[in-house]
Parts: C-alpha cells; sequence; structure tokens
C-alpha cells in the first residue's frame, strides 16, 4: 500500500525500531496521528529528552543520567561485591528482585567470535580497572545462559583467578512453576548441576 510521504517516513522509523515489525509499525504510526497534537508533542519530547539527558555511568557502564549513577554513588551498597551482567536492562531485571545490595558491571554484550566480538569490544578491561584497589571480594557473572553468555564468563573467571578476587556464577535452571516436561535438555542438566542440599 501507498503511504503519503510523512506517514510513510513514520512508519520506516518505527520499522526500525527492534521487534517490531510492519503491521505494529503501521499500528504505531496510525496510532500516534490520532493523538491529539499535545500528546504527540509530548512523547517526541520525552524521546529527545531521554536522548540527550542519559549516558552511562562511569563506573558501571549502565545507563545514567548522572556520574555516577545512583547505585554506584550509594554508600548503602556493597561495593566489595560486584554483579556482571551484559546489558542495563538485566540491571533492571536484577534490581527488581530487590535483594541483591552489591554494585554492578555492563558489559554491553557478550564474546561472539562467530560475530566478530572480541574481549576488546565489550567492557571487560574496565572491570579489570575496577579490582586494582583490593577493595572487591567477589564477582558474580550474570551473563545470559547462553552460549555466548557462557564462554564469556569463562573468560572473565580465568582473568580474575590470579587476582585472587571469589568469581560466582548464578545457577541456571528450572523455573519456579515449571514443569519438567515442558524443559528442554540443557536447562534440565543446568538444574541437576546446580542441585543442593535441602
Amino acid at each position: 500500500m501507498q503511504y503519503i510521504a510523512p506517514l510513510a517516513n513514520l512508519i520506516e522509523h518505527f520499522r526500525a525500531l527492534p521487534g517490531i515489525g510492519q503491521k505494529t509499525a503501521v499500528r504505531l504510526a496510525y496510532h500516534v496521528l490520532d493523538m491529539d497534537p499535545a500528546q504527540a508533542r509530548s512523547l517526541a519530547a520525552a524521546i529527545v529528552d531521554a536522548k540527550e539527558k542519559i549516558g552511562y555511568c562511569n563506573t558501571c557502564f549502565n545507563l545514567s543520567d548522572q556520574n555516577p549513577c545512583a547505585i554506584c554513588g550509594s554508600d548503602e551498597r556493597d561495593h566489595s561485591v560486584i554483579c556482571v551482567v551484559e546489558q542495563p536492562q538485566d540491571v533492571a531485571a536484577m534490581e527488581r528482585m530487590r535483594d541483591y545490595q552489591g554494585v554492578y558491571h555492563v558489559l554491553h554484550g557478550a564474546l561472539s567470535p562467530l560475530e566478530g566480538v572480541g574481549p576488546a569490544d565489550i567492557r571487560i578491561k574496565e572491570l579489570l580497572g575496577r579490582l586494582q584497589d583490593d577493595t572487591v571480594k567477589e564477582v558474580i557473572m550474570a551473563t545470559n545462559p547462553n552460549v555466548e553468555g557462557e564462554a564469556t564468563a569463562m573468560y572473565i573467571a580465568k582473568l580474575l583467578k590470579p587476582l585472587g578476587i571469589k568469581v560466582t556464577r548464578i545457577a541456571h535452571g528450572l523455573p519456579i512453576g515449571g514443569d519438567l516436561e515442558y524443559a528442554d535438555e540443557v536447562t534440565l542438566a543446568k538444574a541437576m548441576e546446580n542441585r543442593r542440599e535441602i
């Protein structure tokens, strides 16, 4: 279907977003056109505001509107424990559980030789820099439970072993409420591997 130029332009911008297909892009574009002008300006202003005010924390590389971020700057957090995650959205997921009181380090990716992502392409060097003053006692590897995440966790663990810092890996296995019959082999294997005495 031919769309008038401004509508086609709006649809293409929505299509460029991750996870947005043609139908969803069209639906979003029509939704924006149905908004009253004040709502549309408010949406546009929120996008510009977020883009201009949000950057990366100089310490952990999480998204932040201040330096250091609220987590790194907090005296109530345990700075002797660093949880290493792949992306900023992983920090948000960890914070939702409200149990973890340490700090974070965001790698902004995972090792993936097939995609040309090596150690220099993610924030491993910056993590090593944070470990030089002997305040960090434990590094928790919370990378994704896939081939790239496992490879990244193992690579970093090997780098940290000579430093005498405890390196742990979050457990993987069956989710609460999950059924064994629907679990894949890798998930079941991890659940068995991470079993504990009760």
